[in-house]
């Protein structure tokens, strides 16, 4: 029996943002939420370079979720510790979690 909460889990992210496979990256997070806090810091990073004249940037949850659509690969690797393996996710896994994340700060 696993001791592993189901969000205390080591967890990679991979991201390609265009079409073009050199634009793939990856970042390791020790926790699911830490990951999802990843993934909206990458948009919120694209939103500064993109409206450097702003000093701050408000968006909403379909804005985000609009983003991540637009990403051309996105995905995530999930430590199991029952498999002894990573376990593969995708873009509609990591856009549910996302918004269970920033519903769980909200509240």
């Amino acid at each position: 029996v696993s001791t592993q909460s189901t969000w205390d889990r080591h967890t990679i992210v991979l991201i390609q943002p265009t079409a073009n496979k050199a634009t793939r990256t990856y970042s390791d997070y020790e926790t699911i939420p830490e990951a999802m806090d990843g993934v909206c810091q990458i948009y919120e990073t694209r939103l500064k370079q993109e409206n450097p004249q702003f000093r701050n940037i408000t968006y909403d949850i379909a804005d985000l979720l609009a983003f991540l659509d637009s990403l051309a690969d996105l995905s995530c690797l999930v430590w199991n510790d029952e498999l002894r393996a990573y376990q593969p996710f995708g873009k509609d896994w990591i856009k549910q979690r996302v918004y269970q994340h920033l519903r769980k700060q909200a509240a």
